[in-house]
């Protein structure tokens, strides 16, 4: 690391929201370009900077800044130069000489210890002597913190997030409890406020430490797709994190539920722990359920038989008997599942319960849980249907600090009826909000394959709902001609009744090439990608055709096979602006995904059409193409779903990964015209049926599966579902037990 003492002569670029910049440093021997996180500088300062030496393709030889250090100007020139930078607003180059000539070398200190002194220049009175004061005092503070937490290894970025939250007490704040920081700070979790505290000396038995660590572990519960954690199991885990004893644990989880931070309840015979979201989460879903399961709905005025008779002939359709059921249902109940695989006609149900409502006069919303599934849903419907997201008319607290939703128990939904599809993809949080927003009276229809996997978030909401007997459920299990002529649809249900699928059956759309080592798996998918599937049946290589693999590592994991497939249909050029990550790169024409929900990521519509020029939020699992790069701005902006561009700062890049190859969890709620799976060795938990169903379902035109037919059996014999943590199965099951005595 090169470290360099000059003067900051010119800024070229500084980024307000971030503090990047891009300035010169004026040194005994030469003039040095800076680019980093510098906030709370100004032209004219003394700096110690500390950095590497980069070659940027357009601007040429930079120091790259990890850490600097402002360095009070000795010199009288030095001080007016820096005073007058702008860091003290209203003071300019004269006033700023009329000062250091009046107190010469201790003119600085004067400003920050006998600020009253001030007022013996010419043009400053009282009040202008404090604003100077207060405003110096302010930048040496900041300056002061971003050197405190340099040490810890908390960039200038994050230092000014820091000290806004805590202002003049941030260091104080820090030092007592630096565990503050995971919870009031994001992207700042417990491993790095950990570290802090070790480097602090703080106590490895700190209550603060196994407070926090207990929290810490409690949410990766929620991460791995659970609504709670067993007690026991959770005081194992953070144990094993924190290496303290079993008793303190135990005393941070009733000190915690004491101060209503967690929630501990009884279920059965077991003890379990509940952040608290989760927990009014999940009892507010199961009372709302119950409620409109409840519900007495005013008789509609309708032939039913003799309508749907007239609809099937206008429409030229045959309804299936459980189709006609859950038509039937759909009017009697308050809320109703329909729950069914590919080919069994759900798009079709769907339509036709719309004509039906239609011609009752009654107003119908529709919603998905992501944008290309309410994409889809428009497509095979003709009618608008939003995320529930923008259903819901996401917005903001006043400090922007907290997404909230405008739409809820005060402020329901403005219709008769909402229908929701792919709820298989609903996550617990998702679900409550949505049912806040439902009235009584308000029929709701939750349409969604039960045989997928469940939501990427915590809970099994739909699997749960189904098995609870609470609400009514129809299954759509007749698959209609049209498509029984589909090897994928036929196959599809043949793995989930453990049967092996039939492949490679000619003029078909389901396909099985056989490779044994991984190179030649991956080499294959390549060349099908590449150049097979696009020769043969001209499908666009980026936009139409997607790779799954049930994986991340490893040689056919989304990061291997992305590096492979960028370079092979993306490749550099000089035209295209590139950015480097530590582990990917990013470069203009990229096909990316979103991989956290962010509710404040604001967008901007492309679509003519739209009504809604602009919005916010970029949700997980969301697909688009990098548009533009721009190292100047730090900024990279990315088109989802053919309308919405989005302007990402560099500081928000890890959101964002590689989508020419995803994960089949990721691929939830998508559908794509074609799909190549990888079928090879992996952890059993990722061999499963239900992965390998979901893989298959994701596509519309054709499945080619590459690898070994032996792994392919071990998938569709694997039934083993990984076991969630959910009560709201538990909460339905004990009222429909309490109801039933």
């Amino acid at each position: 690391m090169v470290e360099i003492e000059g003067r900051l002569i010119e800024i070229i670029f500084k980024n307000e929201s971030n503090g990047y910049t891009v300035g010169v440093l004026e040194t005994a021997e030469e003039e040095v370009t800076l680019v980093g996180y510098l906030p709370a500088l100004r032209e004219g300062e003394h700096l110690l900077v500390k950095g590497d030496w980069k070659v940027h393709p357009v601007y040429g030889h930079q120091l790259e800044v990890e850490e600097y250090r402002p360095q009070v100007p000795s010199s009288e020139e030095g001080m007016i130069t820096y005073l007058s930078s702008g860091i003290v607003p209203g003071v300019g180059k004269k006033m700023a000489k009329r000062i250091v000539e009046h107190f010469g070398q201790e003119a600085l200190e004067i400003i920050e210890f006998q600020t009253h002194r001030l007022t013996e220049v010419s043009g400053i009175g009282k009040a202008k002597a404090e604003a100077i004061a207060e405003a110096f005092q302010e930048q040496r503070e900041l300056r002061e913190i971003i050197l405190f937490l340099s040490q810890y290894g908390i960039s200038p970025s994050y230092a000014v997030k820091i000290y806004k939250k805590y202002g003049d007490s941030t260091i104080a704040t820090i030092q007592e409890n630096p565990y503050r920081l995971a919870e009031d700070i994001v992207g700042i979790g417990f491993i790095t406020a950990d570290r802090i505290a070790k480097t602090m000396g703080i106590a490895a038995n700190s209550k603060y430490r196994v407070y926090a660590g207990t929290k810490y572990i409690l949410n990766t519960f929620h991460m791995e797709g659970h609504t709670y954690a067993p007690q026991q199991l959770l005081i194992e885990r953070t144990m094993e994190l924190l290496k303290v004893e079993e008793e303190m644990i135990r005393e941070a989880v009733q000190s915690l539920a004491l101060n209503q931070k967690i929630q501990v309840e009884r279920q059965g015979e077991e003890v379990v722990v509940y952040t608290m979201p989760y927990y009014y989460g999940e009892t507010n879903v199961c009372k709302k359920l119950i409620e409109l399961s409840r519900v007495e709905l005013d008789a509609l005025e309708m032939n039913l038989e003799e309508e749907l008779q007239a609809l099937q002939q206008e429409e030229n359709i045959s309804l299936a008997e459980n189709q006609k059921e859950a038509i039937k249902q759909a009017l009697e109940n308050g809320i109703l599942v329909i729950t069914g695989g590919p080919g069994t006609g759900k798009t079709t149900t769907i339509n036709t319960l719309i004509k039906v409502f239609e011609k009752l006069e009654m107003k119908i919303i529709l919603g998905a849980p992501t944008g290309r599934a309410s994409k889809r849903m428009t497509e095979a419907t003709g009618k608008e249907a939003k995320t529930i997201h923008r259903l819901l008319e996401m917005g903001f607290s006043e400090d922007e600090d907290s997404m909230m939703f405008q739409r809820d128990d005060n402020n329901p939904l403005d219709c008769d009826v909402v229908i929701i599809d792919e709820v298989s993809m609903v996550d617990i949080l998702l679900m409550n909000s949505l049912m806040k927003a439902v009235a009584l009276g308000t029929r709701l229809i939750l349409v969604g394959d039960v045989d997928q996997l469940p939501s990427v978030g915590a809970g099994n909401v739909l699997k749960d709902i189904i098995s609870s007997r609470i609400v009514k459920v129809v299954r759509l299990e007749e698959i209609f001609r049209q498509a029984g002529e589909s090897m994928i649809i036929v196959n599809a249900h043949k793995i989930n009744h453990g049967q092996y699928p039939v492949v490679n059956v000619k003029d078909k759309d389901f396909y099985f090439i056989s490779k044994y080592q991984k190179e030649q798996v991956a080499q294959t998918i390549l060349q099908l990608v590449k150049e097979r599937l696009p020769k043969h049946y001209q499908y666009d290589p980026i936009k139409e055709i997607q790779v799954l693999t049930p994986m991340k590592k490893g040689e056919v994991g989304t990061f291997q096979l992305n590096k492979m497939l960028q370079h092979a249909l993306n490749p550099p050029a000089r035209w295209k602006a590139e950015k480097e990550m530590k582990e990917k790169l990013l470069r203009v024409g990229d096909k990316v995904m979103q991989i956290k929900n962010n509710y404040m990521l604001k967008w901007y519509s492309q679509n003519p059409d739209d009504e809604e020029e602009r919005g916010e939020g970029v949700f997980n699992g969301d697909i688009g193409f990098i548009q533009s790069i721009d190292q100047q701005e730090q900024e990279l902006t990315v088109l989802f779903d053919d309308y919405r561009l989005v302007t990402y700062n560099f500081s928000q890049l890890e959101e964002l990964e590689l989508a020419y190859c995803i994960t089949i969890h990721k691929s939830q709620g998508s559908e794509f015209p074609v799909v190549v799976m990888p079928i090879t060795w992996g952890p059993p938990m990722l061999l499963t049926r239900n992965l390998l169903y979901t893989a298959i379902t994701r596509a519309r035109k054709l499945v080619v599966l590459v690898g070994t037919e032996n792994y392919l059996k071990k998938m569709v014999d694997n039934n083993k579902i990984v076991q969630r943590y959910s009560g709201l199965s538990y909460r339905l099951n004990k009222f429909y037990e309490f109801h039933q005595s």
